[in-house]
């Protein structure tokens, strides 16, 4: 047992459980590591082949290119599900329907489509590669901002919403999985970090731009400026962000004898830079298309799987529904804010978002090395789950507080100071939730996104659909109370996927059901 994580009685090193570093007691050591590939004195997880179009050996300057271009379009991307929130009273008086219709159709319908459609985008990926979802997702969602710009009529809003949320579905999929292809177990949490604070930054700058745009120019225009934008990320995206799938063969090799010694090189050539620039390069695998479509669905009895999906879809779902609510509430007395205004409370958001992403992610890789090292040097996903101990008691604050200021209408810093509270939860409980189940599953990373977004996608559905009504019934106090004992309950998940989840995996593996998924 290693820091409360149970052994496995019949498998010593389940999927997931690797050596990373030297024990505090090298001669206690039974696997010999001598002839592994390091960085420094950490031993590299996955082991890197020795071809030069192994993504794993890409230059760092290469492979960081490509995560924070895909970092930043995921994060305008995401940006379009919240950016109108400032806009729902507006739109709902233009158009002469209910504010619960308006964040129904236009935030609901365009999250429960990106959950939808995920699941097809992931198995055409893991088949033809993510470079050609990437760039025509780009393209679409490009053409569906000029849509929403000219659009005069709240069905064609609500049907450029649909379209919108099928083409956003690779950039908030596929990013994760592109983070497993690039970089070693003990670098993802950084790059997560990258991934979740350009999402932070998405989801409450997008609020505070489109404030100010929907209150001085119109609501449409939001959709004209962010057309402008994707037009630089189209470009970015086609001549840097090149395909990251390896699927080898690790490389052709010869020997050689030297003086009596024999030797292998590597004969395969380096890929020409035209050549990576391939939008389609034939099937990468071989597995079909539609059992790729149906492979999430089983995914979700995985438990490492089932825990980061409730978790992350939870706290994702928290986040926009505080955002929502927050917009009624302030929008109505004793506040009675209007949308530029409305847009700017979420600057506090922003910040304390920026500070606790690149915290939680420096700190997801610093617990999981230090962890390690004083478990013999292995490593265990699970070691993953003590940023749980920030995100709960934080979320717990942030919920409870702010239903309680706008109940007693206590002047706004309150709220404001309670939502920035919770804000810094979320990376914290993402990076425990996301970085566990890529360790867990680094081959079914695809697919067990496509489980977590489309289970985020019908918590947000749901919660975008009745939160405006369910807080005008019952009050904000009982809407947050009850958010607050659900998310607990949530929260109390991770003690048992915490001492039991290296079982688990080690059952999982064991399994028929396992073993037949996995082929």
């Amino acid at each position: 047992m290693g820091w409360g994580v149970l052994n496995d009685p019949k498998m010593a090193a389940p999927p997931g459980t690797v050596t990373i570093g030297g024990s505090e007691d090298e001669d206690q050591s039974k696997e010999d590591t001598s002839s592994l590939k390091r960085d420094g004195n950490i031993i590299l997880q996955p082991q890197p082949s020795d071809s030069p179009n192994d993504p794993l050996n890409w230059s760092p300057v290469w492979k960081e290119s490509i995560m924070v271009i895909l970092a930043f379009s995921s994060g305008v991307t995401t940006a379009m599900g919240p950016m109108i929130t400032p806009g729902i009273q507006v739109v709902a008086m233009k158009y002469d329907v209910s504010l619960d219709m308006v964040s129904s159709l236009l935030i609901g319908f365009l999250a429960f489509w990106i959950g939808f459609t995920t699941f097809f985008t992931a198995s055409g990926a893991n088949i033809w590669g993510k470079r050609p979802f990437f760039v025509i997702s780009t393209g679409v969602l490009l053409c569906s901002n000029i849509w929403g710009f000219f659009s005069t009529s709240f069905p064609s809003l609500a049907a450029m919403r649909i379209v919108q949320g099928i083409a956003s579905a690779p950039l908030e999929t596929l990013v994760t999985s592109t983070v497993s292809d690039l970089f070693f177990v003990h670098q993802r949490g950084v790059r997560l970090s990258i991934w979740g604070c350009m999402l932070a930054s998405g989801v409450l700058l997008g609020q505070t731009i489109s404030g100010a745009i929907i209150q001085n120019v119109s609501f449409e225009a939001t959709f004209g400026v962010s057309a402008l934008v994707f037009i630089p990320i189209l470009v970015l995206m086609y001549f840097v962000v090149v395909e990251t799938t390896y699927n080898g063969p690790r490389g052709a090799k010869i020997e050689i004898e030297e003086k009596g010694s024999f030797w292998t090189v590597d004969t395969e050539e380096r890929e020409t830079y035209v050549n990576k620039l391939r939008l389609w390069r034939g099937r990468l695998s071989g597995e079909s298309f539609w059992k790729g479509a149906w492979k999430p669905v089983p995914l979700i009895a995985y438990p490492a799987v089932l825990f980061s999906t409730v978790v992350y879809g939870s706290y994702f779902t928290w986040l926009l529904t505080i955002s929502v609510l927050s917009v009624t509430a302030f929008g109505s007395p004793p506040y009675n804010l209007n949308p530029a205004q409305i847009g700017l409370t979420n600057l506090p958001l922003l910040v304390v978002g920026l500070i606790g992403s690149p915290l939680s992610g420096w700190m997801a890789d610093a617990v999981a090395k230090f962890l390690a090292k004083r478990n013999n040097g292995v490593f265990e996903p699970e070691f993953r789950l003590w940023l749980m101990l920030i995100a709960t008691p934080l979320a717990t604050a942030g919920f409870l507080g702010f239903g309680m200021t706008v109940q007693m209408g206590m002047p706004i810093v309150w709220p404001i100071t309670f939502m920035s509270i919770h804000s810094l939860s979320v990376p914290f409980a993402s990076q425990a939730s996301l970085t566990y189940v890529i360790d867990c599953h680094p081959k079914d990373a695809n697919q067990a996104f496509v489980t977590i977004n489309f289970t985020k996608a019908v918590f947000t559905f749901m919660a975008t659909t009745y939160a405006n009504g369910w807080m005008a019934k019952v009050g904000p106090k009982a809407v947050f109370d009850t958010i607050t004992a659900i998310n607990l309950g949530v929260c109390a998940l991770t003690i048992p996927a915490y001492v039991f989840g290296k079982r688990f995996r080690g059952l999982v593996a064991r399994s028929s059901f396992g073993q037949k998924l996995s082929q």
